[in-house]
């Protein structure tokens, strides 16, 4: 890795953030003289902002990994790959949210949020001081609790309180990790820790570990402080369920993987062990819970709890092996696309909520429960799919990691959500509604429900939810040569 450069190509090395950056501020200028029928301007705006940050983030990928600005900024591979991913889910869901944002008073401020939270899960990501993750984790949460309850009403608002209030007590118990690590090294820099911290004192060290964890687990809603991802996702609307479920959740998992990669590495505690732990219950009570679910988003929601379980398994052996890096950056695109595309769907008969209503919304529309199917079987890892290439190199990067139960464990829980994704494509393929469980009700009875009756579909959404189906079988393609080089030259 190399060292620190010039004012100048530091500046530069930060590129595709000032980019986001200066389109958030330009979108909010933009938005301030734009009338409120042509709100679209700050969209193309945000979202030309986004491509041109992906753009530079994909030309500084092949470049020497380099350490800026004290340390605090790393960018390598995995800084590159969440730049990019995060730059362009960003933009994808930006004209997600335009059919539920158009004419909303505050449409500019929606978009400007969403580019804000964006730079925070890259800071997130990028984070190579215990200061700079602790800004991160902030500017990844605050603007979120924004977006969580836009929409103004009951159940938007319920979802904010509790966004807020949980994301408030685990950021205390961050800022209580980060304090006992300071207090055990007398340093904030990762290298620096990394060097003193085998010395410390286990008491504060256990602590300090505990609460860091604590902080990145949050935003990647892992188990235990995931209570907050059912309530936020099924309380909110699904463009914003869409970015809150990933777009935060992508720098999350790679701060906690550079965590455990610099860190964490050295300690006399077994970290990795703890991180595979957090990752084994996650993936298993994220299914368990998924399993009863007949709201659409609450069983998305249980979802993305368990896909943190398989993204955790990559975490804790990001000392262990050089197969890490890949099978985090397959995995991180895949999930990005297809759990955006699964909320589209959703998004595409916002008033369709539950499974049976879901299924009467679309009436013939075939190809739109095709896009679903492999959406929904990429988040299985049903080949060829990019969850499937990334969940594969997952195993093998555990396996050679010596996570072998794990493996195990993962693969059970794998075959096992086949099931509750078969229980919304089922009935949908068929033609005609599922028969309402017990705690479902009558088709149309529901909370914002499509009324038993099919509805006209939102044209961003379907676009988006196609568009998603066909570059995650696209991606999974490319990715599975991509990590067979990868791997052949470790």
């Amino acid at each position: 890795m190399t060292g620190m450069s010039g004012g100048g190509e530091r500046v530069l090395a930060l590129l595709p953030e000032l980019l986001l950056l200066l389109g958030a501020v330009g979108g909010l200028l933009l938005g301030l003289w734009t009338p409120q029928h042509r709100q679209w301007r700050v969209r193309l705006l945000v979202t030309a902002a986004c491509l041109a940050s992906a753009i530079a983030a994909a030309v500084a990928l092949f470049e020497p990994a380099e350490r800026v600005f004290e340390g605090t900024w790393v960018v390598d591979t995995t800084t590159g790959v969440v730049r990019i991913v995060v730059a362009l889910g960003v933009a994808v869901l930006v004209w997600l949210a335009s059919a539920s944002l158009a004419g909303h008073p505050r449409e500019t401020e929606a978009y400007v949020l969403m580019l804000l939270g964006g730079l925070g899960s890259i800071a997130l990501a990028a984070s190579g001081d215990l200061l700079l993750l602790v800004a991160g984790y902030l500017l990844a949460s605050v603007p979120l609790y924004a977006l969580a309850g836009f929409a103004k009403d009951s159940a938007g608002v319920e979802a904010t309180m509790k966004y807020y209030l949980m994301g408030a007590f685990v950021g205390v118990l961050m800022l209580v990790g980060v304090a006992a690590l300071v207090l055990a090294a007398g340093t904030t820099g990762y290298l620096d820790l990394a060097a003193l911290l085998p010395e410390a004192s286990p008491a504060l060290l256990a602590v300090g570990v505990l609460g860091v964890l604590a902080g990145v687990a949050f935003k990647a809603g892992a188990v235990p402080v995931h209570f907050w991802v059912p309530d936020v996702t099924a309380g909110t609307t699904p463009p914003m369920a869409a970015y809150i479920t990933t777009i935060p959740k992508i720098g999350a998992v790679a701060a906690a993987f550079r965590l455990l990669a610099e860190l964490f590495a050295g300690v006399p505690l077994d970290v990795p062990l703890l991180v595979a732990v957090i990752a084994a219950v996650s993936m298993t009570l994220g299914n368990l819970a998924a399993f009863s679910q007949t709201d659409v988003l609450r069983l998305l929601a249980y979802s993305t709890v368990s896909q943190v379980g398989y993204l955790f398994m990559v975490v804790a052996v990001a000392a262990r092996t050089d197969l890490a890096v890949p099978a985090l950056a397959v995995y991180l695109a895949g999930y990005a696309v297809t759990n955006i595309g699964a909320f589209a769907a959703v998004a595409a008969t916002p008033a369709a909520r539950t499974i049976t209503d879901w299924a009467t919304a679309v009436g013939r529309h075939r190809w739109l429960v095709v896009s679903l199917a492999v959406c929904l079987l990429g988040l299985v890892g049903t080949p060829p799919t990019a969850v499937f290439i990334g969940k594969l190199a997952v195993f093998v990067a555990a396996w050679d990691g010596d996570l072998i139960w794990l493996v195990v464990v993962a693969a059970i829980n794998t075959v096992a959500s086949l099931f509750y994704y078969l229980r919304w494509i089922a009935p949908a393929f068929a033609g005609i509604p599922a028969a309402p469980s017990a705690g479902e009700g009558a088709p149309g009875s529901g909370p914002r429900t499509a009324a038993g009756t099919a509805q006209r579909l939102q044209r961003h959404p379907v676009i988006i939810l196609h568009m998603a189906a066909v570059v995650s079988l696209l991606l999974g393609l490319g990715a599975g040569m991509w990590v067979g080089v990868a791997t052949s030259g470790t």
